[in-house]
C-alpha cells in the first residue's frame, strides 16, 4: 500500500511536471500567434493607409452598390471624354491626349485615393495653368537652330512640355505627402480659392475665343497677358468664320439651358439629362454629312490615334524653366481636389486623407506625365455627375475609364468631324459654377471684410498677373492680412449679461449692468510689439481718459513738473503702472497655464504690480472689486452675502444695494491673451432665496 501510494505520488508528481511543461508550451505557442497576428494587422494597416483601396474594396457591398455604380460610371464616363477632349484646347495639345489624361488619373486614384466619390481627371484651371507654360516654352513661331518649324513638330514640342510639367508637379505632390505636407491646404482659404478659380474661369473664357471665332491668337503667358489676348482677338474680329461663331453659340445656349433644368429638376429627373454627349454626337453628325470643313473650312478635331503611345522621359531642361508652374500647379491641384473630396465626405459621413490625397494625385500625375498626358484633379460638375447619379464608390470611377478606353482604343475615329468651336462651348458651359462665385462678394463684405479684401485682390491679381504670379501674390496677401489682424485686433467693453456670470460685448445687449468705477476690456488677440501701441490707445479710448496725462497734471499741481523733468524723474512708463500710480487698480483674468510662472521669471512682479490681481475669470474679480468696495461703503445687513457657501462662486450680481456710493473708483482691466471661463450660473431667483435664508 505504501510503495503504492508512493508510486501513485510519483506519477503524480511527472504527471502535474508534464502538465506544466505543457501549459508554458500551449502560452508561448499563443503568445507567438498573438504576435503574429499583431504583424499582421499593422502591416494590414499600412498597406490600407497606403494603398486605400484595401481599407474599403474587402467591405463592398456588391448586391446593393453595383448597379449604382455601373450607372453612375457610365455618365461620368461619357463626360470624362467629352471633358478631356475639351479641356486639352486648354492646354494647347491636340485634343486626343486629353483622353489619356482622363484615363490614367482614374486608374492610379482608384487604388490610391480616399474619397468615394470625386471624379478625377482634367480640371480646366490646371489645363489652362499648364497651357500657359506650353505656350511660353513652345510659341506659335517656334524654331530650331533659327529655323521655322511645321504644327505637327510645334504639337509634338508641346506635349512633351505638358507631360514634363505634369510629370514634375506630380513628384512635388508626392513629396509633399511622403512628407506629411497635407496642411499645406489651410493656408489656402476659400476666399482665395474661390476668387483664384473666378479670376481662372474668366482666363479659359477668354482662352477659348479663338477656337470660336477660328482665329489665329498667339499665348500671352505674361502680366496683363489677357488684355494683349483681347487686343489680338478684337484686331482680328473680321476674320472671324462664321459657321464655328454661330454653331459655338447654338451649343453654348442649348447647353447652359439644359443644365438649369437639370439642376431645377434634379430631385425629379431620375439622372441629369446628359446634353454634352447628345449634342456632340448630334453636331458630329450633322458635320460630318453635311460636310462642315470642307463647305465652310470650320477647324475639326481630325484624325484621333487609336490605342496608346509608349511611355517617355520627361525633358528635364523643362524642369528647370518650368518649377514655378510646376508647383503653382501641385499647389492648386491639391487644394481644389481636397476642397471638392471633402464636401462629399462631410455628406456622406466618412473621412479622409490629406497626406494621402497628395500621393494619389502625385502618382496619378507621374503615370499621366510618363504616357502624354497633361495635369488633372477633380471637376466639381464631373464629380456633380458620379454622385448625383447613385456612384457609392469609385468603382464607378474604373467604370468611367473603362468608357474612356473604349474611345481611345476603338470609336474614337467617330469624333474626328467635331469641330472644335463645339469642344471650346462645351468647355465654357462647365464654367457656370464658378462664374457664380461673384455673389460671394456682397456675403462675404457683410460676414468678413478682411476675406472679402482677400477675394477681391486675389482675382485681380490672378487676372491680370496671370496665374502663377497672381497665386503668389494672393498668398502674400493672405499672410499680410494675417499680421494686419493681429496688429490691429478687435478691442471691446464688457458688461455683465442678464444679472449671470457672463459679460459680453455691452453693445450687443440690452439688459447688461455696469459696476460703477469698473471697466471691463477685452482684446482679441495676443499683445506684443506690433500691436501694444494700438492695445494702449483703445484702453485710453475705453477708460475714458490718459492715465499720463492725470499724473502730468497732478504733477504740475504739486509745481515740480519742470523739476522732475530734467531730474528724469517723470517718465513714460509701462502701461500698467500708469494706471496704479492714480489709484487705479489693474485686475488680469483668465491668463493660460504657465503664464504667472514666466511672468516670476521674468522679474516682471514689484511693489506696484502684484500677482494678486489675476484672477481666473472675470467674474471672479468683479466679485473681488464688490466686496472691497462693500467692506468700506456698506454695512453686513445692507448687502447680503454674494455668494452661498460651497457654492464654487456660481453667485449672481445684485445692483440693487445701493453699490454706487463710493468715492473712487476700481478698474478692471482684460489684456488680449485672456481667454474667458463662463461658469454656468442660477437664476437669480433662487440667489435671491439662498440670501434671505443667510
Amino acid at each position: 500500500m505504501q510503495c503504492n501510494l508512493l508510486l501513485r505520488s510519483h506519477s503524480l508528481w511527472v504527471a502535474g511536471h508534464s502538465i506544466e511543461v505543457i501549459r508554458i508550451a500551449l502560452i508561448g505557442s499563443v503568445q507567438q500567434e498573438v504576435q503574429g497576428c499583431n504583424d499582421r494587422s499593422i502591416l494590414k494597416r499600412q498597406l490600407g493607409s497606403l494603398f486605400s483601396v484595401a481599407s474599403w474594396l474587402p467591405a463592398y457591398h456588391f448586391k446593393e452598390w453595383i448597379l449604382s455604380d455601373i450607372v453612375s460610371g457610365i455618365n461620368t464616363g461619357l463626360v470624362s471624354v467629352l471633358q478631356g477632349l475639351a479641356f486639352a484646347l486648354l492646354v494647347n495639345v491636340p485634343p486626343g491626349y486629353g483622353l489619356y489624361a482622363a484615363f490614367f488619373s482614374v486608374l492610379v486614384y482608384f487604388i490610391f485615393g480616399t474619397s468615394r466619390h470625386i471624379s478625377v481627371g482634367p480640371f480646366p484651371v490646371l489645363s489652362l495653368m499648364v497651357g500657359g507654360a506650353v505656350v511660353r516654352l513652345v510659341p506659335d513661331d517656334f524654331t530650331v537652330n533659327g529655323t521655322l518649324v511645321n504644327i505637327s513638330r510645334i504639337d509634338e514640342e508641346r506635349v512633351i512640355v505638358a507631360a514634363s510639367v505634369t510629370f514634375l508637379a506630380g513628384i512635388l505632390q508626392l513629396l509633399m505627402g511622403i512628407l506629411q505636407f497635407g496642411f499645406v491646404v489651410i493656408y489656402l482659404s476659400q476666399s482665395l480659392i474661390s476668387g483664384f478659380t473666378t479670376a481662372a474661369a474668366i482666363h479659359v473664357v477668354i482662352s477659348q475665343l479663338k477656337f470660336m471665332f477660328q482665329l489665329t491668337v498667339p499665348g500671352f503667358n505674361k502680366p496683363f497677358g489677357i488684355i494683349y489676348t483681347l487686343e489680338s482677338v478684337f484686331s482680328q474680329i473680321t476674320k472671324t468664320n462664321i459657321a464655328d461663331l454661330v454653331t459655338s453659340l447654338i451649343v453654348l445656349l442649348i447647353v447652359f439651358v439644359v443644365k438649369e433644368l437639370n439642376d431645377r429638376y434634379k430631385a425629379k429627373l431620375p439622372t441629369p439629362i446628359p446634353i454634352e454627349l447628345l449634342v456632340t454626337v448630334l453636331a458630329a453628325l450633322i458635320s460630318y454629312f453635311a460636310k462642315f470643313e470642307e463647305k465652310f473650312n470650320v477647324a475639326v478635331v481630325g484624325k484621333l490615334e487609336e490605342g496608346f503611345q509608349a511611355p517617355v522621359a520627361p525633358d528635364i531642361s523643362v524642369f528647370q524653366r518650368c518649377i514655378g508652374d510646376s508647383i503653382s500647379i501641385a499647389i492648386v491641384g491639391f487644394a481644389v481636389g481636397f476642397s471638392v473630396a471633402k464636401v462629399y465626405s462631410i455628406k456622406h459621413d466618412y473621412p479622409l486623407d490629406g497626406n494621402q490625397e497628395l500621393i494619389a494625385f502625385g502618382l496619378g500625375n507621374i503615370v499621366g506625365g510618363s504616357f502624354k498626358g497633361f495635369a488633372s484633379s477633380t471637376s466639381l460638375s464631373r464629380s456633380g455627375v458620379q454622385e448625383s447619379t447613385g456612384g457609392k464608390t469609385q468603382i464607378a470611377g474604373i467604370i468611367s475609364a473603362v468608357i474612356v478606353l473604349i474611345v481611345i482604343v476603338a470609336i474614337g475615329f467617330l469624333l474626328e468631324p467635331l469641330q472644335k468651336s463645339v469642344l471650346a462651348s462645351l468647355a465654357l458651359g462647365n464654367l457656370k459654377g464658378m462664374l457664380m462665385q461673384f455673389k460671394e462678394i456682397g456675403i462675404l463684405w457683410k460676414k468678413d471684410k478682411y476675406d472679402c479684401a482677400i477675394w477681391v485682390v486675389t482675382f485681380l491679381a490672378a487676372l491680370f498677373l496671370g496665374l502663377d504670379i497672381g497665386l503668389a501674390a494672393a498668398v502674400a496677401f493672405q499672410l499680410l492680412t494675417v499680421v494686419i489682424r493681429s496688429q490691429i485686433p478687435s478691442c471691446t467693453v464688457l458688461a455683465n449679461v442678464g444679472r449671470s456670470d457672463i459679460y459680453k460685448n455691452r453693445k450687443d445687449y440690452t439688459d447688461i449692468y455696469e459696476p460703477e468705477g469698473v471697466k471691463i476690456f477685452r482684446c482679441s488677440s495676443p499683445i506684443f510689439f506690433a500691436n501694444v501701441e494700438f492695445f494702449k490707445e483703445k484702453l485710453i479710448t475705453a477708460v475714458g481718459f490718459n492715465p499720463l496725462r492725470v499724473l502730468r497734471k497732478r504733477n504740475k499741481a504739486l509745481r515740480k513738473i519742470r523739476k522732475m523733468l530734467k531730474k528724469g524723474e517723470l517718465q513714460v512708463t509701462p502701461i500698467l503702472k500708469e494706471f496704479v500710480r492714480i489709484d487705479i487698480d489693474i485686475y488680469i483674468v483668465g491668463t493660460h497655464e504657465g503664464f504667472l510662472d514666466k511672468l516670476e521669471r521674468s522679474a516682471f512682479f514689484d511693489e506696484e504690480i502684484k500677482p494678486s490681481m489675476f484672477f481666473l475669470t472675470i467674474h471672479d474679480a468683479v466679485l473681488h472689486i464688490l466686496k472691497k468696495e462693500t467692506s468700506h461703503f456698506l454695512t453686513p445687513n445692507f448687502l447680503c452675502s454674494l455668494q452661498e457657501k460651497g457654492s464654487n462662486n456660481h453667485c449672481i450680481i445684485s445692483t440693487s444695494r445701493g453699490l454706487r456710493s463710493r468715492e473712487h473708483k476700481v478698474g478692471l482691466l482684460v489684456p488680449a491673451a485672456a481667454l474667458h471661463s463662463l461658469w454656468e450660473m442660477r437664476s437669480p431667483k433662487a440667489a435671491h432665496k439662498s440670501c434671505k435664508a443667510r
